[in-house]
């Protein structure tokens, strides 16, 4: 397996700081809102469950967790879309945007011009796409031998280690089977998601280019409607 270099990550390592609470809280809500079309009981919705897990992990408040859940059932609501855009960043790098909108006549522009103003392109569908691969991604928060054997065992495709966590990959059908399992084992799960995983890493070694990829990166994420942003951009020995 590949690396991966998911933005959220990414921030992680460079000790990114996101003041913006309400609009972590807002992105979480959309998530649990779409989530609970498959069924408004966590129980008997893996989808919303691992969406509700990790609104508790920003430490949402259980108010707006079901406030989003209810959504589901609120004719007045505004119906949520989600959408994937593709882009090309600096250094040849690709990406790919994931929205949650109830608009898209809004939310695509404010894509296209974060991603313009910052030296990057958006693509056409599928010419970034075909690099990556939605997969099934969990974390843990222990390594070893022992936690490796444990999750092949549980139906991972594919385990790796990385920062003293153990990073989990499954076909993305079976995330939810996976997850539970590695429970079951008695692990503990720091998070679970799909997620768009490179193929291959695109090494940036030019301070200039990855400090530019890091902008766009932030103008990206910065949008309200944006939930995941993904990218096979190795800019990991630029960040102090």
């Amino acid at each position: 397996m590949s690396g991966h270099s998911k933005w959220s990550t990414i921030k992680r390592e460079k000790g990114a700081k996101d003041a913006k609470r309400g609009a972590i809280f807002t992105r979480l809500g959309n998530m649990i809102a779409i989530a609970a079309r498959g069924g408004t009981d966590p129980t008997m919705n893996s989808t919303l469950y691992m969406a509700i897990e990790k609104a508790k992990q920003a430490n949402m408040p259980a108010a707006n967790i079901q406030r989003a859940i209810d959504r589901v059932n609120d004719k007045n609501a505004a119906i949520l879309e989600e959408s994937v855009y593709e882009a090309m960043g600096p250094g040849g790098v690709g990406i790919i945007i994931e929205v949650a909108t109830d608009n898209k006549n809004r939310t695509f522009p404010e894509v296209r011009n974060a991603v313009q103003k910052n030296g990057g392109r958006i693509a056409d569908a599928g010419s970034v796409a075909f690099q990556f691969t939605l997969k099934g991604v969990i974390r843990l928060d222990k390594i070893g031998e022992d936690v490796l054997m444990a999750v092949l065992e549980a139906g991972a495709s594919d385990a790796v280690e990385e920062d003293g966590e153990t990073v989990v990959y499954t076909d993305s059908k079976n995330l939810a089977k996976v997850r539970q399992a590695i429970i079951d084992s008695g692990l503990n799960v720091k998070s679970a998601e799909l997620e768009y995983v490179p193929n291959s890493m695109i090494e940036i070694n030019d301070p200039e280019v990855a400090e530019k990829i890091i902008k766009l990166f932030d103008a990206i994420d910065d949008l309200d409607d944006v939930t995941n942003v993904h990218s096979n951009a190795d800019i990991t020995a630029n960040i102090n």
